[in-house]
């Protein structure tokens, strides 16, 4: 038997969590601009986001406003009415839009052909790579600072393969900032795709739909265009979805996804968190998916370790290396519980009630011990696989190896919170949308981002 809950309690509860997270960012906002004038390095002017305060307007902000209605307006029809493959292909050329506008209210050059061509990012390093095994066998030798041959920061911070994307790029006649912004922009855009493929895969179209309009209007779209961040997301969500979407050559090639995921960025062990949930929900087959996908991960690193380049070398090279720079001066007091603010900005408003229904719809007023095990071994993708993304954002949070910028770091995690919005009521998600976008759009006009 269902229980039954007076219609106004989930939406006063909704409003309390929203009030919560206004609060939330409020008091990071006061602090973190205290703590400035005090003279603390946060080494973020606009704590709790890594930007600067620089109000304005420019080419991409018409086309921003004019797809962001648009989605507000006819998002939530669009997701129950158009046929699957036709909505798949609305909602990728939509979320490029989206993406590209947001970065061209920087202009042309500044938002997007230079974005990544600074002595911090990956291009400064590509001139210099003329042999791949060279580069592989000896990466782990230039990951600490204060040496003549040290990489730059975002280089010395991931594992090889993130360099290594932008050396492909180049070989292949397609290097240079523009190519490398446009790169972030057409693949980050890809999760308004993958996302839903995964949830239909695992049987719950239902919800894919209903998820799909805010995946379209990700407010972390402004660090996703255009930062390798988007990338990382997009390769992230392309092997969740090849797991869900099943068959063994599917899992190896979910697999090989994910192993070298694991060597774009070091934070990304704890993508086992969503390839596990993915694999539990799926209907058949769970131990040969997963074996296969391990199997293929196993490959990826073993390919990597032969080539000179050992995944744990590096990642207790790098905890050094952060704390040679600005996170020896952060405070871990400050950005433990601020970094959520940061979240809640680039994932958007809607997460906290969406995630809370989430929980509810197993959790609230069981009739018995035996009931409430039957309500979570029976919970769905649109309950775990958020749960599996808010215990990866906290596992990094705690770890003191994510303090400040993760409004772009965990944009990977960011996109599977938003599949929650399933358990919002029809009624109220184009109210949320709206406040998606709004967030977006504020804080890429109010605020000059860096990536």
């Amino acid at each position: 038997m269902t229980m039954m809950t007076r219609p106004g309690r989930p939406r006063s509860a909704d409003l309390i969590v929203l009030a919560a997270e206004v609060a939330l960012l409020a008091v990071a906002v006061c602090v973190g601009a205290l703590l400035n004038h005090q003279g603390v390095r946060l080494h973020a002017d606009t704590a709790p986001l890594y930007a600067s305060w620089q109000p304005h307007l420019g080419p991409g902000t018409p086309a921003a406003l004019l797809v962001a209605a648009l989605v507000v307006w006819r998002g939530t029809r669009w997701a129950t009415d158009l046929p699957w493959h036709r909505l798949l292909a609305v909602g990728y050329l939509a979320a490029v839009l989206w993406t590209l506008s947001l970065a061209l209210v920087d202009g042309w050059s500044a938002g997007l052909t230079e974005r990544l061509t600074v002595q911090a990012e990956y291009l400064h390093e590509v001139p210099g790579v003329t042999d791949v095994g060279v580069l592989l066998s000896g990466f782990a030798d230039r990951i600490l600072d204060f040496q003549p041959d040290s990489w730059s920061t975002h280089t010395a911070g991931h594992p090889p393969g993130a360099l290594l994307v932008f050396v492909w790029l180049e070989r292949i006649g397609l290097g240079g900032g523009t190519v490398a912004g446009l790169a972030c922009v057409v693949l980050g855009a890809t999760v308004a795709v993958t996302v839903p493929v995964a949830l239909r895969a695992l049987g719950v179209e239902d919800a894919a739909r209903a998820v799909w309009p805010f995946l379209v209007l990700f407010p972390g779209a402004v660090w996703v265009g255009a930062s390798a961040d988007g990338i990382f997301t997009a390769v992230v969500a392309a092997g969740l979805a090849l797991l869900a979407v099943g068959g063994r050559p599917a899992a190896a090639f979910g697999g090989l996804l994910l192993g070298f995921a694991l060597h774009l960025s070091y934070g990304f062990v704890l993508v086992g968190l969503l390839a596990l949930a993915v694999v539990l929900l799926r209907a058949r087959d769970r131990l040969g998916v997963l074996l296969v996908a391990a199997t293929a991960v196993a490959v990826v690193v073993a390919v990597f370790t032969l080539a000179g380049f050992w995944w744990l070398d590096g990642y207790h090279l790098v905890a050094r290396r952060y704390y040679q720079g600005w996170a020896a001066e952060r405070p871990y007091g400050y950005w433990v519980w601020a970094n959520l603010a940061a979240l809640l900005l680039s994932a958007g408003p809607v997460v906290g009630p969406a995630v809370r229904r989430a929980v509810a719809a197993v959790t609230m007023r069981p009739p018995g011990a035996a009931a409430l095990r039957r309500r979570i071994t029976g919970a769905g993708p649109t309950v775990w696989l958020p749960v599996a993304a808010a215990a990866a954002v906290l596992a990094a949070d705690l770890s003191g190896l994510s303090k400040a910028e993760v409004e772009r770091i965990w944009l990977p995690f960011a996109v599977w919170l938003l599949v929650a919005t399933a358990h919002l009521p029809t009624g109220h998600r184009r109210w949320w949308l709206a406040a998606q976008a709004a967030t977006a759009l504020a804080v890429n006009h109010l605020l000059w981002t860096v990536s």
